[in-house]
């Protein structure tokens, strides 16, 4: 079936349908991972978007219930150069077809995505329809494109009840207690946590300050999420409460930039955003380069930082935006990338480490 993809400055792409055939206007953005578009599209930070993949052939691979990040799909369309027919690997359980279909996710393929992408750098990222109607006056689709946001996606993408996942089976009891507040988490930062020998309590996006310090944690994770950070008034307001606590604080993503909104900094949306898992980023500690995992349109604008609060403690080498704090005579710090990969490299998965070290280590 033939499928049109519509982009609102009126740039039109024809190619071949592919997972639902329902109409999808979302906001496009780009990814230049190679791998692991399974964990992309249950990524919950790409909750509201359609995902443009770089690289040329996707599917090939199949997918799993291994490789999901969340409890469903989260991407609203995804639009490759070439889908594979069928999946090779020994952990295949279907394809990407089907499973786009089951989950009601529309996609094109046959489209040039790298023009595509080069158009979104060049340009900014912007909403955009996949149809399979045919359309001879784009008015309509470019008005209904115009007035689409991406909003309310913290609370949609978050548990709805705490629940707890234990330490792995290798520890005969926890070493820690990690309270993680899920503002729109991938299952791998409390796995990366588990298998660390910590017990972590998931608590919804909307729980107060006074009910994750009752429980007396060791630690607090705040998660990545999906949207606008300065949407998200009142957790800020919670956020602010637990950054006022003593008790040791790791942030990712969206968490990272709630802290620094809490503690009186800004933030603001990039032309294109970083989303992949080839992205350099600089130490400014040690100057060591590492190559990490990234998935973010917002980011935290240093210029805004009291140096008394919070210093800069990462650095993107492309662009020279913010990608971490430390914050002063406190037990935090923060990442805007993803030390817990899947899909990328596992080059700062160290960072847990750091937070297990923060909170006493395995005393």
């Amino acid at each position: 079936m033939k499928a049109t993809l519509i982009l609102e400055n009126g740039m039109v792409f024809h190619g071949t349908s592919m997972g639902a055939t329902a109409d999808c206007i979302c906001e496009m953005v780009f990814n230049t991972s190679m791998v692991g578009y399974q964990e992309i599209l249950t990524d919950p930070s790409y909750a509201g978007q359609g995902v443009v993949m770089t690289y040329p052939l996707i599917g090939n691979y199949g997918v799993n219930k291994e490789d999901e990040e969340s409890r469903n799909p989260w991407a609203a369309a995804m639009i490759v150069r070439r889908l594979s027919p069928r999946g090779s690997n020994f952990r295949n359980e279907g394809t990407l077809d089907d499973y786009l279909k089951r989950n009601r996710i529309t996609g094109i393929c046959g489209v040039d995505t790298r023009a595509i992408t080069r158009l979104l750098r060049d340009q900014g990222t912007m909403n955009g329809m996949i149809t399979t109607k045919q359309y001879d006056d784009l008015t309509d689709p470019i008005t209904r494109m115009h007035a689409y946001t991406v909003t309310g996606v913290v609370k949609k993408t978050s548990c709805k009840e705490k629940y707890i996942l234990p330490a792995s089976d290798e520890f005969e009891k926890p070493i820690k207690k990690v309270a993680l507040l899920d503002l729109g988490a991938k299952r791998n930062i409390a796995r990366s946590l588990a298998k660390r020998g910590c017990e972590v309590t998931i608590y919804p996006c909307d729980t107060t300050a006074e009910e994750i310090l009752a429980s007396h944690p060791d630690g607090i994770m705040l998660s990545n999420g999906p949207g606008d950070p300065k949407e998200n008034v009142e957790i800020i307001k919670e956020i602010r409460k637990l950054y006022e606590s003593d008790v040791p604080i790791f942030a990712i993503c969206l968490g990272h930039q709630l802290m620094a909104l809490a503690t009186g900094a800004d933030t603001f949306k990039l032309k294109y955003g970083h989303r992949g898992g080839n992205h350099p980023v600089k130490d400014a500690e040690t100057g060591r380069a590492i190559i990490s995992s990234q998935n973010h349109g917002y980011a935290v604008d240093p210029k805004s930082l009291d140096p008394n609060i919070a210093i800069p403690a990462f650095t993107n080498v492309n662009d020279g935006t913010n990608e971490g704090l430390k914050y002063v005579g406190k037990n935090i710090f923060t990442v805007q990338y993803h030390p817990e990969a899947c899909p990328g490299p596992q080059d700062s998965a160290y960072l847990f480490d750091r937070f297990i070290n923060m909170m006493g280590g395995n005393n």
